[in-house]
C-alpha cells in the first residue's frame, strides 16, 4: 500500500510504501517532546515528492539519526538512519500520514531514554 504524508504546511511531502501494522512510541528526549508515533521502513520505501533540501536536519547525541523537519512549520515528518545491520532506514511519523486511523494501531513503547 502507498501512503501519502506531509508536514503541516506541505513544504515536505512524501509517499511511503508498505503496510502499517503498528507504531512505536519512544520516550527519548526528542521523541517525547515531538509526540511522534513512528513506523520504520527501508529508506527505499520513502519517496520524497518535494526537494530533499526542503527539510532541515537535526542530529544529537551519537549523531546516528538524521531527524528531518520543516523549517517553516516545525513538523518532523520523518527521520533517517541505519538498522543494526547497516541498512538505510526511514522512521515515518505516522501523525503525518493522511487518512490513517491511529487509534486502530497497536503501539509498542520503547525506552529510548535509557539508551
Amino acid at each position: 500500500m502507498t501512503y501519502q504524508g506531509s508536514c503541516h504546511c506541505g513544504r515536505i511531502a512524501f509517499e511511503v510504501d508498505g503496510q502499517v501494522d503498528g507504531a512505536l512510541a519512544c520516550n527519548c528526549s526528542i521523541c517525547r517532546r515531538k509526540g511522534a508515533l513512528m513506523w520504520f521502513v527501508p529508506r527505499s520505501a520513502l519517496k520524497l515528492l518535494t526537494p530533499e533540501d526542503a527539510a532541515s536536519t537535526y542530529s544529537f547525541n551519537k549523531h546516528v539519526i538524521r531527524h528531518r523537519f520543516c523549517p517553516v512549520c516545525g513538523i518532523h515528518p520523518y527521520g533517517e538512519g541505519q538498522d543494526p545491520k547497516g541498512n538505510a532506514m526511514a522512521a515515518i511519523n505516522l501523525n503525518c500520514i493522511e487518512d490513517l486511523d491511529l487509534a486502530a494501531l497497536p503501539v509498542k513503547h520503547f525506552d529510548g531514554r535509557s539508551l
